[in-house]
């Protein structure tokens, strides 16, 4: 763990206690049942506007901005691309759980649904998925144990149906967070779920991003890695006029330590924080204009489609649905009785159901309905501390399948770019006592491949001694690339053995027997 986080607290977050102080009155507040529908209805079609706006140059620019000719050019009709995004339809199944169960529903709750779920996912969302399958209880799904992904950003960009049921409720929003995310997430990649839905939830009584961005803050603990990074946009932008110099800070102090197998050692960072600086970034300088939130949030580069689609939803918030300039939201109302992808919603439902969340929230922390009219019972901001995952160490060698280091025994062969979904394939073996045997030195590992349709089963051993058994079948009918065969971490500082062996056997449902090696990631 890097101690250097927890000494020194910006002078943002000392001065946040003045901030919640002066922003915690009136406790409580009105708001006509009629605004509270256009409110989510922006939430909601910011969400499907930022997303759909940026599909096109997602994961194109790594660790660079994204230059202003290159920009999409946006018509009203490209808005249909939400319907088939996971920004949406994972949101908006989880928010049935709590349709269904109730506002109480628990984690199992969650995850029972998400087992369940026959949509495509990655990162965090899949490994969870994978472990919910292979009998791992919902509350440790999203731990490093099971998901090497635990800080990535799936949480971030599926929690704005928390925030948009909690008006004025920050409180009440991370409770909910905490139940939810933890089926996929942990420690900083929760805390990126509870940033955003605090901002959504300030959004509903405040029209100002710096007061909106300060109140997620509020929501985190300040000396977490996420927090500082929040923090740190938030000062920097204060003497700053120019978005881009704010990005180039945060590129040289955070984007460095991204643990997914699919960016360690490399510009792609799909790390939660990392993007919530972008979400931020949109929101500070895009300064209320959702169009110019919107342009700057997807310039920022990396996940350049979840970025705007969290920024813009909150920002559709701030300025309800008929403020909205017609030149982003005009294609909604043709698709607004069409369902969302692996959903019981349209655009019209999933507002109908957010009404009826959102007033049983109110309800049930103190507020009313009168009329047409709803009474909150406001909360202040209140960080909600959980154990981080911040200790691995840092990347810092990955060795390709074709590196000499590495030994095979056994029928391993290419594994071609199509069936891989990846440009530089590695080795791939389906006959039992196949073996791939490497040494290293560090404190963990990630031995990184393919999760293949027809995937099968592996024995993992370290030191001499028998790991875990492993399979790479990614429940679904396509490959997924850049994935954790297998991982560890916490390692006794010394030399390692790691040599896997193919069991010539399928996982229940698979298609055939196939291990798929393409590189070690190693970490101290």
């Amino acid at each position: 763990m890097r101690r250097s986080h927890f000494l020194l607290l910006p002078p943002v977050v000392l001065g946040l206690g003045l901030w919640m102080a002066l922003s915690a009155a009136p406790p409580f507040r009105e708001i006509s049942l009629a605004d509270l529908r256009d409110k989510i209805e922006g939430g909601w079609a910011g969400q499907m506007i930022g997303v759909s706006h940026g599909a096109p140059t997602e994961f194109h620019y790594l660790g660079k901005t994204i230059p202003e000719k290159d920009l999409p050019e946006w018509a009203p009709d490209k808005v249909r691309e939400a319907l088939d995004q996971d920004d949406l339809y994972v949101d908006m199944t989880f928010a049935k759980v709590l349709d269904d169960k109730g506002i109480n529903a628990t984690t199992e709750d969650f995850g029972a649904m998400f087992k369940n779920a026959r949509y495509r996912l990655w990162h965090a969302n899949l490994a969870a998925r994978r472990a919910l399958k292979r009998g791992v209880p919902a509350e440790l799904t999203g731990t490093p144990k099971y998901n090497v992904h635990a800080n990535d950003i799936d949480f971030q960009i599926e929690a704005d149906f928390i925030g948009l049921m909690a008006p004025g409720l920050p409180q009440a929003s991370n409770e909910i967070a905490v139940r939810a995310g933890k089926v996929m997430n942990y420690g900083d990649g929760i805390y990126g779920g509870m940033f955003v839905s605090c901002m959504y939830a300030a959004a509903f009584f405040d029209n100002d991003p710096r007061r909106v961005v300060e109140a997620g803050l509020a929501c985190i603990p300040p000396g977490s890695p996420y927090g500082l990074l929040v923090a740190d946009v938030l000062n920097w932008s204060r003497t700053s006029g120019d978005w881009i110099e704010v990005w180039n800070r945060i590129e040289q102090k955070w984007d460095k330590r991204d643990p997914c197998p699919a960016g360690a050692g490399k510009p792609f960072n799909i790390d939660a924080k990392l993007n919530g600086g972008y979400i931020a970034l949109g929101l500070l300088y895009g300064k209320g204009d959702v169009g110019e939130t919107i342009r700057i949030s997807t310039r920022c580069g990396q996940d350049s489609d979840c970025n705007p689609a969290s920024a813009a939803g909150i920002v559709g918030v701030m300025t309800g649905y008929r403020k909205l300039p017609e030149y982003w939201k005009s294609g909604i109302a043709k698709l607004a009785d069409e369902k969302f992808n692996y959903t019981d919603f349209s655009f019209r439902t999933i507002v109908d159901s957010n009404m009826k969340r959102a007033v049983a929230l109110v309800e049930k922390t103190g507020g009313r309905v009168q009329a047409d009219k709803l009474t909150v019972r406001t909360q202040a901001p209140k960080a909600r501390t959980l154990p981080l995952w911040d200790d691995y160490g840092s990347p810092v060698e990955r060795i390709d399948s074709n590196d000499s280091r590495w030994t095979f025994h056994g029928d391993w062969n290419p594994l071609t770019p199509a069936r891989s979904q990846r440009a530089k394939p590695g080795k791939v073996a389906n006959t039992k006592g196949a073996e791939a045997t490497i040494s290293f030195e560090g404190t963990g590992a990630i031995i990184v491949g393919s999760y293949l349709p027809t995937g099968g089963k592996a024995e993992v051993w370290l030191d001499g001694k028998l790991e875990r058994i492993v399979d790479v079948y990614p429940d679904e009918d396509a490959a997924k690339g850049d994935e954790s065969v297998w991982h560890a971490f916490g390692l006794k500082n010394a030399s390692h053995t790691l040599k896997l062996v193919v069991l010539g056997e399928p996982y229940p449902g698979s298609k055939g027997s196939d291990i798929e090696v393409q590189a070690l990631v190693i970490f101290r």
